[in-house]
Parts: C-alpha cells; structure tokens; sequence
C-alpha cells in the first residue's frame, strides 16, 4: 500500500508539472517515404518516420514558411526523450523564450534507426539498410517537405548526433535556412577516440555469443552492458556524477539503476546500427558551402569533443558566417549533456536569431 500511495503521489506531481507547461500540446505524426535509396544502394520499400510538432506553421505573403525550426536529437535517443527534458523544452519554447512555441513551429524529428521511425528492430535485424547520417537527413528533408509542407527552416539545430546532421544540413541544403546551431559536435570525420568507443561498443554486442548474428532470443545483456560502458564514458560528467555519486554505496546505486535503465529502452541491432551511421561523417570538405550564420557550440568538458584538440578552432574559419563557442566548466556544465540545457546557452541562441532575421 505504502508503495502505491508512494506511485500515486509521484504520478500527480509528474501531471501537475506537465499541466504548467505553456506551450501548445505537441502532436505525433508518421510520413511514409516510398521506395527510400540509401546511400548504400539499398532501398525499402516504406521507410517510416516520426515527428512531433509544436505550434502552427506560417508562411509569409510570398507563401514562404518563416517560422519552422527543426531540432533533431542524439545517437540512441528520439524526439520524444529530447522534449520530455523539461528544463529544455520549458526553457526555450514557453511564451516569450527564444523559439516561442506560439510563435514559432517546433518539429522534432526521429531519426533513421530510432524512435518510432523505421529501425533494425522492427523486424528486419541486420538486414536493415546500413543507414548513413546523409541517409538520415536526406529522409529528415523529405518529412519536412513532403509530410509537412514547409519550404523554408528559420533555424536548424541538433544535440550530439543531431548536431552533426546540422552541419550536413548547411551544406546539403544552404538555402533552405536561416541559421544554424549545432550543439556539442565538431564538423570533421569521426576518428581517434571517439570513433574508437563507437566501435568498441560495437564489438562488445557482436562478441556476445548472445547476439547470434543479430538473430538474438533475448537482448545480448553482457554486450548491452559493454555498450552502456561507452554511452556512459562518452555522455557524462567527471564533476556531475560526483556530485550525484559522493559515496561508493551511491555510486553502486546509481550504476545499477543506469544499467536497469539502459536494458529497458536499447536494442543491439539498433544500437550498432546508430554508432555506425557516423562512419562517413566528414563535413570538412564541404564547409564552404554553408551560406546561413552558424553558431557551434560546446562544453570544455565533452569528453566525445575535446577542445584540446583544436579541430573546430581551426574549421570553423572556412565557415563563411561562422562561429565557434566554448562553454567554460563550471558546477552547471555536465560535459557532453550540456547540450541539453538551454539555460547555459540560451543567450547564444537569442544572438543568432537576431543575427540571422531577415528585415
């Protein structure tokens, strides 16, 4: 009984904290995109995708949206996770903050391999196309157009993985936005340490005789762990999770319930499929080619972009309206997930959409 009075009052708590959210309810939507080519060669005949929405589009007298920003979430997540983050979602879009959701049109899409989009573990396993991050923004495209209907972006910005997409968007479309903000990423191709932990992740779940070619009963729990390892190492915080952890006896606590937690929602063929997307990832020879304001930001303590090694300091200068933030440590940071609290780089935010208004 105590256990369910318990339940009850946290249910009431999480309704009435949703209830004070202002901004428009958000509403899912599916596109399905026909015979979809990857860059691959391969094709499907449906390839779904996912969105939420928020707000209602405008166009202006020429018929040209000028009021839809597109926000894309990180490897392993989903639009979903991404908007759930109250102190983001609260932060940016309540009336009067920077992207007003009641003035602005808010889509989230989920990416190629996750969500409620079309991913290996629908059905397909390792027979799913090898999807690619241009695969994903090419499909993220065609939602926003053909789904809907929105021919011009006033922003374009993206958390992690969705902060590489941004960069793949400046130059893959340069005309179709007004600016761009990409949040803990650098535009260069994926290598050294941080593409050593993406495959080793990889390789931790295809080593578990568990797996079974992908062909697995039960999820490969000892290759999800060695996974969970890297996710962990690579999205968190030295000085967070100190604080959060002071003790051994909390530490244990709390690697247990991030263990139970990471069992509950990842796949494995969705998991190697979402590290291996990155494999072609190289805007650097394209960066010439972005034509909106671009503003990149990161944390001086993202142990996936570290700024010792100076890649972004020195890219960003062939970023025609380019350029580079790097976010101090301090006891608000938490190293790579600084890219979802708002309320460090809110201010940025602002900057750039007053920079890149039209007049």
């Amino acid at each position: 009984m105590l256990k369910n009075s318990l339940l009850i009052a946290l249910l009431c708590i999480a309704i009435t904290g949703r209830a004070q959210i202002k901004y428009p309810t958000p509403q899912e939507s599916d596109y399905i995109a026909k015979d979809f080519k990857f860059e691959s060669g391969e094709t499907l005949p449906e390839l779904r995708l996912h969105c939420i929405t928020v707000g209602k589009q405008h166009k202006d007298a020429k018929g040209q949206t000028d009021n839809a920003v597109l926000i894309m979430h990180g490897t392993t997540g989903d639009s979903k996770g991404l908007i759930g983050i109250e102190r983001f979602s609260n932060t940016l879009f309540a009336p009067g903050a920077v992207l007003d959701a009641n003035k602005y049109y808010i889509v989230f899409v989920d990416g190629i391999g996750h969500g409620k989009s079309s991913k290996p573990s629908d059905g397909l396993h390792m027979k799913f196309p090898k999807y690619t991050y241009n695969d994903m923004v090419k499909a993220q495209y065609l939602l926003v157009t053909q789904h809907l209907g929105i021919n011009h972006l006033r922003l374009v910005m993206g958390t992690s993985m969705g902060a590489m997409h941004t960069w793949v968007w400046g130059y893959t479309y340069p005309d179709f936005m007004d600016a761009l903000m990409p949040l803990a990423s650098n535009p260069v191709e994926i290598a050294g340490r941080n593409r050593m932990m993406r495959k080793l992740a990889i390789d931790m779940i295809e080593n578990d005789p568990a797996w079974m070619g992908g062909e697995y009963k039960e999820q490969p729990k000892e290759g999800l762990l060695g996974a969970t390892a890297c996710l962990l190492f690579m999205g968190s915080s030295s000085l967070q999770m100190q604080k959060a952890a002071p003790t051994r006896e909390q530490e244990d606590a709390l690697l247990a319930r991030t263990e139970e937690r990471y069992y509950k929602i990842l796949d494995a063929n969705d998991v190697i499929y979402a590290f291996d997307a990155s494999r072609y990832y190289n805007p650097a020879p394209h960066l010439e080619q972005i034509k909106a304001p671009l503003f990149a930001i990161n944390s001086a303590d993202d142990v996936i972009n570290p700024p010792e090694l100076g890649l972004i300091d020195k890219e960003i200068k062939r970023v025609p309206k380019g350029r580079y933030i790097l976010l101090p440590i301090t006891d608000k940071t938490s190293g790579h997930g600084t890219h979802s609290n708002p309320t460090i780089w809110g201010d940025y935010l602002k900057e750039l959409m007053s920079v890149s208004e039209k007049k």
